[in-house]
């Protein structure tokens, strides 16, 4: 498994399609289909990505033998590193990459000396966050937050110490 940190428009248009794949199997029946498409508009276009690049956002895209399978993000808030996103294909979970994923981070964050990870997660997501769990977060809180349109997040606060 190779991680790469991103840094082409043509790495970002791959992590697109993954997130078109990924959100529309994952996550159509946890916030329905309207909600799924607003999400990918608003979050995850290679436009949306750059700016949040250009503002301290990092990105990575998971490759395994040169097939991308999943990618994450992740930006520096206060003293935590926030993991924005971890995302992986339907055939490749359970596979153990979302644990190297998570191992990868661990190492960024103290490079960066820190000492926790935190990340929010849909209350209904119950497989992401049983491997959160299985990998060492605790749910710290939960947040509901206006998204517009009408739709909202409703999330669990995870964190990590390190």
């Amino acid at each position: 498994m190779e991680i790469n940190k991103v840094s082409t428009k043509e790495q970002l248009s791959t992590i697109e399609d993954l997130a078109y794949e990924i959100w529309y199997e994952h996550y159509t029946p946890i916030i329905g289909k309207y909600q799924v498409e607003y999400m990918l508009k608003k979050f995850q276009s290679v436009k949306v990505m750059m700016e949040q690049i250009k503002n301290g956002s990092l990105y990575f895209l998971i490759l395994d033998n040169n097939i991308p399978l999943g990618y994450m993000s992740a930006e520096l808030l206060s003293e935590t590193l926030f993991l924005s996103k971890l995302y992986v294909t339907e055939e490749k979970r359970g596979k153990g990459y979302g644990r190297r994923m998570i191992a990868h981070l661990e190492g960024l964050a103290k490079e960066m000396n820190l000492n926790n990870i935190s990340l929010t997660v849909n209350k209904y997501n119950t497989q992401s966050i049983a491997m959160y769990k299985k990998v060492g977060f605790v749910i710290s809180g939960s947040v509901v937050k206006d998204i517009g349109e009408g739709f909202i997040m409703d999330d669990y606060q995870m964190e990590k110490r390190l």
